[in-house]
């Protein structure tokens, strides 16, 4: 099963022990010169066979050496830190990696969205693998978008190019990557109509970013989203086509260019060294985010709370869940934030459009090693089972813990449902129930 004959050319994987894999396989064409700031190519099929044995470089971001904002967490030493995980960075950054298992066909399908703000990140970041999702018969993607400036400029000249639309080249990115996924993964042994998306942080808003945009309908089965999502959460905010122009003028402004000609002429480096010029603007002016999806009517047709509210979103299963010590959430005298709430209002709102309640999860296990808790993104490492990558201490029970939630995340991309045999049951959040399954060890 190495050699794989996709739409655009055949690709040779590599065997290990318990799946195959296939790193490194474009979905589109690269975004440089004068693709940068369009919207993702058409691939073209190549010659001959492309190996695929080795993780592509990355999309350009920062360079994560200094602890990143929030609960004092240092991201670059969580999961920045082993230089063997650590591609080059590169404009030429549209492409996936594969793990399947070594038998099975009409195989179920997770396609994973990283997270990191929308300016950081990478599909194959320490913490991520697809050997345990393999094991247990799913197929796991995880891609590489245009992160930052790259990824969701916008300036006049950029929609009058776009034909009125806005630059989200970022979330169109993952619009390619899974539509790619749609049309091959069936070369692969994956079941084309049971691809779930999911993704943690930036990767959950991305999600949400798309069971709510007309261009990704049809191509999803099933949507996990942590810690970030949901109905009236506080941390997923609506921008407007406005303040996506004011933050791209005033980029251009501070670059010098005159035109957009001479804003594709710019460096990457210098790109970067804008885009952190930026950041203090954008804080000034109160915005959530320096770099995210505008509401355009192309990619989104209207805002995050109204899709839910209007029955919009796709009907199908959800998984949504959030942390003890999430990023930027204040906990109020339950001990639960407003993205824990707005975990639990997704589910009702489903359930009061007469569709099936979620399932709900919160996850808070206080990881060992430093008085962090169960920070943002600390589930991560048992989702993907990946704990002995980590430099953290770890008990017996962690590992338990991991097996445990890797297997409620295989079961949802399987049937819908997180439960199976030997595993805590979990019930949905319904009305009655109001029910929040815990993660976390046993005491």
């Amino acid at each position: 099963m190495e050699l794989v004959t996709t739409r655009y050319g055949q690709i040779r994987g590599r065997k290990k022990e318990g799946c195959y894999t296939y790193f490194g396989i474009p979905y589109a064409q690269p975004p440089v010169g004068e693709l940068r700031w369009k919207e993702p190519q058409p691939l073209k099929p190549w010659e001959g066979v492309l190996d695929a044995g080795k993780f592509p470089d990355r999309a350009w971001q920062f360079t994560q050496e200094a602890p990143q904002e929030g609960q004092g967490i240092n991201y670059a030493r969580e999961f920045y830190s082993n230089p063997s995980f650590m591609p080059p960075m590169n404009e030429d950054c549209l492409y996936l990696n594969i793990w399947r298992p070594l038998t099975g066909e009409k195989l179920p399908v997770a396609f994973w969205i990283h997270g990191g703000a929308l300016i950081n990140g990478f599909g194959s970041e320490l913490e991520f693998d697809g050997d345990a999702f393999a094991r247990k018969g799913v197929i796991l993607v995880t891609i590489n978008y245009r992160l930052g400036a790259f990824g969701f400029l916008n300036t006049p000249e950029i929609m009058e190019e776009m034909g009125g639309h806005a630059g989200n080249f970022g979330s169109l990115d993952q619009v390619a990557a899974l539509k790619w996924v749609y049309e091959n993964i069936e070369a692969f042994g994956g079941d084309p109509n049971r691809i779930t998306i999911f993704g943690q942080s930036a990767g959950a808003m991305s999600v949400q970013t798309l069971i709510s945009s007309p261009l990704a309908k049809g191509m999803v089965a099933g949507a996990i989203m942590q810690s970030a999502g949901g109905y009236q959460a506080g941390i997923l905010r609506d921008r407007s086509v406005e303040e996506g122009l004011d933050i791209g003028q005033e980029f251009q402004r501070i670059s010098g260019a005159k035109n957009l000609c001479e804003m594709r002429a710019l460096t990457p480096e210098k790109i970067m060294e804008l885009a952190g010029q930026m950041m203090g603007y954008c804080f000034q002016k109160g915005y959530n985010l320096p770099f995210m999806p505008v509401i355009d009517g192309y990619l989104l047709e209207k805002g995050y709370n109204k899709v839910v509210e209007d029955g919009d979103t796709p009907d199908i299963p959800y998984m949504i869940g959030s942390c003890g010590n999430d990023l930027g959430c204040t906990p109020d005298m339950t001990g639960h934030s407003q993205l824990y709430y707005g975990c639990i209002n997704w589910s009702l709102k489903n359930a009061e459009k007469g569709r099936n309640p979620a399932y709900v999860y919160f996850f808070d296990r206080k990881l060992l090693g430093d008085q962090s808790g169960a920070f943002h993104s600390a589930e991560l490492w048992y989702v993907f089972k990946t704990l002995d990558r980590s430099w953290r201490p770890k008990s017996p029970a962690d590992y338990e813990l991991a097996e445990r939630i890797n297997g409620y995340w295989a079961n949802f991309v399987k049937t819908g449902n997180p439960n199976g045999p030997e595993l805590p049951y979990w019930k949905p959040c319904s009305w009655d129930s109001h029910h929040v399954q815990l993660l976390d060890i046993e005491k």
